[in-house]
This record gives structure tokens, sequence and C-alpha cells, in this order.
């Protein structure tokens, strides 16, 4: 017998974080926990089957088990606040490798999942790291900074391989699910890139800044941020494929994929959608509802909080007769 876990993890200004389970035929949001984690805000979040990461100007990262809402400890190499984290995930095991960490001051750190030790520390950029992404294949990251740079890291020999000057300053990147191209949000400019030879492809004219970005595996990317909407790109032709308008009455912080079957087709387009405002409203999204005019959110939770990052995992895995699940699970999300 199979069985799903979906599971949304977000920070907040007021330094708490908050754990929900999402149950879509009941369409609930149930609450997992909610912890003041931090000494001060969280500024970011990376999930990985059970395992959470979360960072904030505190100069730390702490550390989670969602299926149990119990504190790992907490990880202390960084001197500056902890501006990206992204875990990597083998596709044949149920639980991360390696987590990768960027601050403030430049800094890329390399632990390996398995204790969390220390690996390396790396200085990638002269100024802050706004964020970074890992390639599907776990060797390479890209990372952003406010020195307007792009750089790329190799993760297998642990240093940095490239980095050219961008025209403006980035505050975002993201590879796609396959890893054939990256995207990089400029203010309300999103470009789409190459990953072989970084060429510009396309640029995506958003109304606003843009301040989160989730890829899916069915050759779309959702956008969200000061407009308040959620936009599906196809990324293949570079249009809007279409919007949900209003999504959020506040700027959209966080966006996560969730990818699922639809019990329709019997593939793997993802069709449920979870995005988190600065209100601290999240709300998850059935996107197969977008042709209509103003589609409700399929499940919704208020926190009274201002939330600042939002992140999710949806796991299959199976569960015996005696209703104990089978730690041999698959993680089919990646960070948002």
């Amino acid at each position: 017998m199979s069985n799903k876990r979906i599971s949304l993890v977000a920070g907040s200004y007021e330094r708490f974080i908050w754990g929900f389970t999402l149950h879509p035929k009941k369409q609930t949001l149930t609450p997992l926990f909610s912890y003041p984690s931090h000494l001060s805000l969280i500024k970011t979040l990376a999930v990985s089957g059970s395992v959470v990461a979360s960072g904030g100007s505190d100069d730390t990262i702490h550390l989670y088990n969602l299926s149990a809402a119990s504190s790992l400890g907490s990880l202390n190499q960084h001197s500056s606040t902890v501006n990206a984290l992204s875990f990597y995930s083998p596709p044949d095991l149920p639980y991360p490798r390696n987590l990768i960490s960027a601050d403030a001051d430049g800094n890329l750190c390399i632990f390996d999942a398995d204790g969390f030790v220390h690996l390396k520390t790396l200085s990638v950029h002269r100024k802050g790291v706004n964020d970074l992404a890992l390639h599907p294949s776990g060797k390479l990251a890209l990372t952003v900074g406010r020195d307007h740079c792009l750089a790329m890291v190799n993760l297998v020999r642990g240093r940095r391989s490239f980095c050219c000057r961008l025209d403006k300053e980035a505050t975002l990147v993201r590879y796609d699910a396959a890893g054939d191209t990256f995207f990089m949000a400029t203010e309300e400019i999103v470009s789409v890139h190459q990953a072989e030879d970084a060429r510009l492809l396309f640029e995506l004219q958003c109304p606003k800044r843009v301040l989160c970005a989730a890829p899916a595996r069915n050759g779309l990317l959702y956008t969200g941020g000061e407009d308040r909407n959620i936009t599906a790109w196809d990324i293949n032709s570079g249009k809007v494929a279409y919007c949900m308008e209003e999504a959020h009455t506040a700027r959209i912080k966080g966006i996560v994929v969730l990818t699922d079957s639809d019990g329709a087709t019997g593939g793997d387009d993802p069709y449920l959608v979870a995005s988190a405002s600065s209100d601290g409203t999240i709300r998850v999204w059935d996107v197969r509802m977008a042709a209509t005019e103003k589609p409700n959110p399929l499940a919704e939770c208020k926190t009274q909080a201002r939330l600042t990052c939002l992140a999710g995992s949806c796991m299959k895995f199976k569960q015996s007769q005696a209703g104990k699940g089978n730690p041999e699970a698959e993680d089919q999300m990646i960070e948002g």
C-alpha cells in the first residue's frame, strides 16, 4: 500500500518556524509545531524528506526532524546572516546527502548531511550571497551576490570554477528540474539561461519585483512577488501559461511546487502549489483550477506572523499492513 506525506515549513520575521501537514482530501493544513528557533528573523529554509534546515540573521543554521517535530541541533560555521540553504538529495535516497549554505559575507559552506559534518568553507563573492541553486546532479552550485556577480561552484573539487559580472544585482537563482536551464531574478525581470554556457534564452517580464520562484517538472516556472499574483511561465516559449491574479492580499514571499500525480493522467504533472505572503497567510492551490476566473485555495492557514520564506516536501512511501511507515521513501520535492 502506498501513501504520501506532504509537509510545509514557513519562517518569519518574529523568529518563529512553523510546520504543517497538508491533507488534500480533507482540504486542511494541520499544524505540527510553532517554535521560536532563532534569536532574530529567519531568512531561508530548506526541506529534504523529513529533514528541515533554517538559516537566520543570528548567523546560525538550525536543524529539525519534521516527522518527530524535534530539534536535531544547530550549525555555527557562519559569522554573518545565513541567506540561502539547499539540500542535495540523490533520487535513490530518502534522505539528503549534503547541505549547502551561503551567507552575507560571501561565503559558501558545504556539509555532509550524515551527522552534518562541516566539510569546507569557500569564499565565493566579495559581498553577500543573495541566493544559491544546486544542480540536480549535486556536483555544481550557482550563486548570485550583492557584488553584482554570478558564480559557479564545483562542489566535487570544492572551489569556485566560474564568475562573471552582471549588469544588475540578481536576488534569486534557480535551476529547472532537469538542470538544463537556470533562472535569475533582477527586480521585475526573470532571465532564462542555458545551463551549459549561461547563454541568455529570453527574459520574462513581470509587472512588479519578483521575490520568489519555483520550477516545476512539466516545463513551468512559478513566480510571485510584489504583484501578489502567482504566474506560471512556459520556460520553452517564455510566455505566460496562466496567472492566478490576487492570490494573496500582500506580497508573496515563498512558492513551493508539490509534485504529485493528478490521478487522471497518471503522470507526474504538478498540480499542488503552496504560497506564503508577508501578512502570514499560507495557501495551497490546485492549479488545475487556474482556468477559472477566481480560483479558491484548496487549503489555507493564517499564522498571524510576517512570513519570510516557505519550503516543503511531498514524499511517497510504502506502508506495511501494521501501518508502520517504510523508511524507503521517495522524496519528490525540491526547495521552494
